[in-house]
């Protein structure tokens, strides 16, 4: 298996407000006028008219743009334009496009380990994730997974903590699960195949249609704002929550690593800050919406429903024996699994403390 060091993310950062900061007095973009004009194409996972998720690939977009004068850019496509939605990966690799917005828990059926670059189920929160990718080695582990496909990756958009799916019945115990098919990706459907439930994986344009004619008994995409878009309450009607399987998805731009090497080295630095961008403003925005959105859809009749202990008890004890069955088979996924769960079980720990205390009082 091919492994290789990828840059830093963090002087990427730094070397990009630096660069900035010359051309502002200089009057200019982020960079010099005599760098070479780039027009590169992005295919994404996402219909367009998801606004905030598909937003992740247009502040990308914007930005390097913006950076550069206009003499880098990327122009983005909606999922089916170029390639379907869960053919992201498989596009960058190939030199289809060079680069690609996605979700790497959508490719576990290539490297199971790909999980960790978006999220596993009981795992860290958005917050707790970033902290692992830009500070706890996570990016690393992961460029060093996607290298085998000659892609490098970047951190551009984060869900924050997901709704647990739409469900046209009430389920309340494990025998309620048991041969419901229902959409849900990554780890997430594994954990749900141990508990009996027929797991299919569909890109979120293909959703809707799927509940509403019966192809699906429930389904899960990312939580009220994206699910009233996509119209999903008018297909089932209970709406579960916590969302336990993705604490904190993250989304990520990959690249193919032979175009990404031909990069000058400062439209290198403009692309990770313009990700950076991304990822922060896409967690911000779903906060923001995601309030108003949810008494939107409770106003039309949607019933919120919390999963029983029972369902949550069997689905944390299935995931953590799926991960560590995982490590025991497969040498890589076990180097990624020691290195998140060491840095899982410290932030945890510290967030008990500080978040967790906080939140205790002002919810009570």
């Amino acid at each position: 298996m091919r492994r290789r060091r990828i840059l830093g993310y963090g002087a990427g950062v730094v070397g990009t407000t630096a660069l900035a900061a010359c051309s502002t007095q200089q009057g200019g973009g982020a960079v010099s006028g005599d760098l070479p004009r780039v027009q590169w194409r992005m295919a994404t996972s996402w219909p367009q008219s998801l606004d905030t998720i598909y937003g992740g690939a247009q502040t990308v977009c914007d930005r390097v743009s913006a950076l550069t004068d206009g003499r880098f850019t990327i122009d983005p496509f909606a999922a089916g334009e170029i390639v379907p939605g869960l053919q992201v990966l498989d596009a960058v690799q190939e030199g289809t496009v060079e680069c690609g917005h996605s979700a790497a828990y959508y490719y576990v059926g290539k490297n199971e380990a790909l999980a960790f670059g978006t999220t596993v189920p009981f795992g860290l929160n958005a917050q707790q994730q970033n902290a692992w990718l830009y500070h706890g080695g996570g990016l690393d582990e992961v460029n060093q997974l996607y290298a085998d496909f000659n892609v490098i990756s970047f951190p551009a958009g984060n869900t924050g903590v997901q709704m647990g799916g739409w469900f046209k019945n009430n389920v309340q115990t494990i025998s309620d699960l048991n041969g419901l098919k229902m959409r849900i990706p990554g780890f997430g459907g594994k954990v749900m195949a141990e508990l009996g439930v027929n797991v299919q994986v569909l890109p979120g344009g293909e959703i809707f249609l799927a509940l509403e004619r019966g192809a699906i008994d429930a389904a899960e995409f990312v939580g009220p704002y994206d699910d009233e878009k996509l119209g999903l309450n008018e297909a089932a009607t209970y709406y579960y929550y916590p969302g336990w399987w993705e604490p904190g998805a993250t989304l990520d731009v990959t690249m193919n690593l032979d175009a990404w090497n031909s990069l000058p080295a400062e439209y290198q630095e403009v692309f990770k800050t313009a990700t950076y961008e991304a990822n922060i403003n896409m967690l911000a925005k779903y906060d923001a919406l995601n309030g108003a959105a949810l008494e939107s859809l409770v106003s039309k009749g949607t019933e919120l429903t919390a999963y029983s202990d029972e369902i949550l008890t069997a689905a944390s004890e299935a995931s953590t024996a799926l991960l560590e069955d995982s490590a025991s088979k497969d040498s890589t996924f076990k180097n990624v699994y020691d290195s998140w769960k060491q840095f899982r079980d410290s932030v945890q720990g510290w967030n008990k403390v500080n978040e967790l205390g906080f939140a205790q009082f002002v919810n009570r």
